[in-house]
């Protein structure tokens, strides 16, 4: 049967605001209920997540203080000679190193070798080095490769595969034109006394680019004195220290010293290795801001009307993480609780620096390791933290939990809203069709009484009621 759109037509009496009242009335509260209670879930949510974005902050900056080589790390601070030859060494220490200051002189820098063809060899690049081609042999220290060249190859060729080798471990070919002649320059990045450049070759046409020539003797190329490879040298201390790059390994134990230049009139720099004071303090002070972040969502989100007031896992949360805060330490030297190190409460709960027992900066200076213990040994404060935000943070933490729970309830509300419309769709369609029947019947009896009333009009003696 279809839907009758336009009560009343028939008897002309007003169904369709009565049709709408009766649906209104039925629909109206409920709708509002519906409403109210998504809003509820939503602030929850809302809240919820407030709270657990606090916690996962907190959570980052634990993991770092759980990381004991966080509180490993040894500052090296330099002062360079004056001069405007740029800096004299560069170092990087490592978490091992025990602090201590250090005077360093470059005397010599490391160098490779070159090697430089002889006067009156070649006159132009195009000259042809090897008419049936051959092998080339490039060695110095332990590093070596070879280099096959084709007939007619002239001086450019050899240039280009040398340059374009993947083999090559580090020969660098380049042509001088003095303007009467062109001499070939090959320069070796291995370093050493005694790593210089050796080329040998199996045809002896090319015995004018090579060092030793193929019968024995010296070849066309040759290595001046001063192009010779060298070690470079410096002093720690006074104490003289040789090694075949500029990068010096454990010269002083646990650290890397790298000769930028050569010192010019025995000038030294200065070297001052410390521990990480500041690294640790920042860690310190993001505890401090992130753990005070959390507090007071917590504090905010449970006030009096709003939705987390008096909700059991929240506080039930608040108060692990006040006795985590106080967990007595082991293995952390003179440190047996947070309060140790220069940290402490307000009477709000907020986390702050104190000076009550010691500072921040006197634990550091009477004991700087026993901090990363306190902090990240396997009693430590950043351990039990860990496995307490897991609890909650996790992707199967609690708080996920929750926020599971309330999309869900949220997922069946929007399910009982369509099922509420759904039924009042039927609803209206029901009174539809009763209502359409009494304006068929009232439409028939107003058609009876006009009928009747024509009819009783007309009989004699009728009279119209005035």
């Amino acid at each position: 049967m279809p839907l009758i759109t336009s009560a009343g037509v028939g008897s002309g009496l007003d169904l369709e605001s009565i049709i709408s009242a009766s649906v209104s009335a039925e629909n109206t509260p409920k709708m509002a209920a519906f409403t109210e209670k998504e809003e509820a879930l939503q602030v929850e949510l809302s809240s919820l997540g407030e709270v657990k974005s606090a916690m996962s902050k907190l959570q980052d900056t634990i993991e770092k203080l759980a990381d004991e080589d966080n509180f490993n790390k040894r500052t090296a601070n330099i002062k360079q000679p004056t001069s405007d030859d740029g800096d004299l060494i560069s170092v990087t220490p490592t978490s091992d190193i025990t602090p201590g200051n250090f005077n360093i002189e470059v005397v010599e820098l490391a160098q490779g070798s070159r090697a430089t063809s002889n006067a009156g060899l070649f006159t132009s690049t195009d000259d042809v080095v090897s008419a049936s081609g051959g092998t080339l042999s490039f060695a110095a220290g332990d590093k070596s490769f070879d280099l096959t060249l084709d007939a007619g190859a002239t001086l450019a060729d050899l240039r280009d595969a040398i340059n374009d080798s993947d083999d090559n471990f580090g020969v660098t070919a380049n042509i001088i034109n003095t303007g009467t002649e062109s001499k070939l320059v090959l320069t070796s990045s291995v370093s050493g006394t005694g790593n210089d450049l050796v080329i040998t070759n199996d045809n002896a046409e090319l015995d004018n680019v090579s060092t030793t020539a193929n019968g024995g003797g010296a070849g066309g190329l040759a290595i001046a004195t001063d192009d010779q490879a060298k070690d470079a040298v410096i002093k720690v201390d006074g104490i003289e220290i040789t090694n075949d790059t500029n990068t010096f390994k454990d010269a002083v134990q646990d650290m890397t010293i790298v000769a930028k230049r050569q010192s010019v009139d025995g000038e030294a720099a200065k070297l001052s290795v410390e521990f990480d004071r500041s690294s640790v303090t920042k860690l310190v002070d993001e505890l401090i801001t992130n753990y005070n972040n959390l507090i007071g969502q917590i504090g905010l989100q449970t006030r009096i009307g709003k939705p987390l007031n008096g909700d059991a896992t929240i506080r039930s949360f608040d108060s692990q993480l006040v006795n985590t805060l106080s967990t007595q330490l082991t293995d952390a030297g003179p440190f047996s609780s947070i309060f140790d190190i220069g940290l402490g409460v307000d009477k709000d709960g907020y986390l702050e620096k104190s000076s009550l027992v010691r500072s921040l900066n006197e634990a550091m200076d009477e004991n700087f390791d026993d901090i990363g213990k306190a902090f990240a040994g396997e009693n430590g404060i950043a351990t039990k933290f860990e496995e307490l935000l897991s609890n909650y943070v996790d992707k199967n933490g609690i708080m996920k939990q929750r926020e599971n729970s309330l999309n869900q309830q949220l997922d069946e509300l929007e399910d009982d809203v369509a099922n509420h419309e759904y039924r009042m769709e039927s609803l209206e369609a029901r009174l539809r069709e009763q209502y359409a029947g009494l304006d068929v019947l009232l439409a028939q009896m107003q058609s009876t009484q006009t009928y009747l009333s024509a009819q009783l009009s007309s009989l004699p003696g009728f009279t119209k009621s005035s």
